[in-house]
């Protein structure tokens, strides 16, 4: 009898633009992947092989869900982002990341959390909470309140528009709020020639993510270690990569 085989299975759109590149990079062995995340979080933070990442390639390609996957935060840590999250979990998720990993930050155990891009349109004009559950939507929008709220004078996050950028940076503060340093890295996998509108330059692409964020993040907080909450960093970087296969 043949050997009963777990399947994996994907979809047309995972072999293509950001998704596809992230399962790309993580797919390489352990030393060129920390390597690849070494040069995403310098100097700011190292990534050491003890560390965790997610997801691991094309064999293991889950996504990290803070408020669910163990091993990124502790039980009680991910309790409290969940229900700070969702009033009514059961047949709801906390947001995907595109990469977690664990890393250190001048010394303390942090989280680094990647939000990838390979074209400009993902950066969506009109970008809308689409929780269904009602109660849920209005406790992510209050969440998401709160975090704007604490992190003061030129924030404007907001789950309707500009959510996704919103939520990220919400979940960074509140990380933060339970003594988590967080890197933040908006990455901008470039010349994604399958796309219909590639990033052609790390410049095309600061440029895109910095006019797009305009009016909900300052400016002044990109790729500069100023935010500190409660004394513990919070560190958006804006990176680039060129992955492609054959290269």
């Amino acid at each position: 009898m043949a050997e009963k085989r777990d399947k994996l299975c994907f979809e047309k759109r995972e072999f293509k633009g950001s998704r596809f590149r992230c399962l790309l990079v993580t797919h390489q062995p352990k030393p060129t992947v920390l390597a690849f995340l070494n040069s995403l979080v310098g100097p700011f933070a190292t990534v050491s092989p003890d560390d965790r990442f997610m997801p691991e390639g094309f064999c293991k390609p889950d996504e990290a869900r803070l408020g669910e996957t163990p091993g990124f935060l502790f039980d009680e840590q991910r309790r409290i982002v969940a229900n700070w999250w969702l009033a009514v979990p059961e047949r709801a998720n906390t947001p995907n990341w595109d990469i977690v990993a664990t890393c250190k930050v001048a010394g303390r155990g942090g989280l680094l959390l990647v939000e990838a891009k390979a074209h400009a349109s993902e950066l969506k004009p009109i970008d809308c909470c689409g929780a269904t559950n009602e109660d849920n939507r209005q406790q992510i929008k209050e969440a998401i309140a709160e975090a704007s709220e604490k992190l003061g004078e030129g924030w404007h996050l907001s789950s309707e528009p500009h959510y996704q950028l919103s939520n990220r940076f919400a979940w960074a503060w509140k990380l933060a709020s339970l003594e988590v340093p967080v890197v933040l890295i908006y990455l901008g996998f470039l010349m994604a020639e399958e796309m219909r509108d590639p990033l052609a330059n790390h410049e095309a692409w600061e440029r895109c993510l910095l006019t797009y964020a305009e009016g909900t993040v300052p400016r002044s907080v990109w790729n500069a270690s100023h935010i500190r909450v409660k004394g513990t960093p919070v560190i958006p970087l804006i990176r680039s990569a060129e992955v492609n296969v054959g290269t």
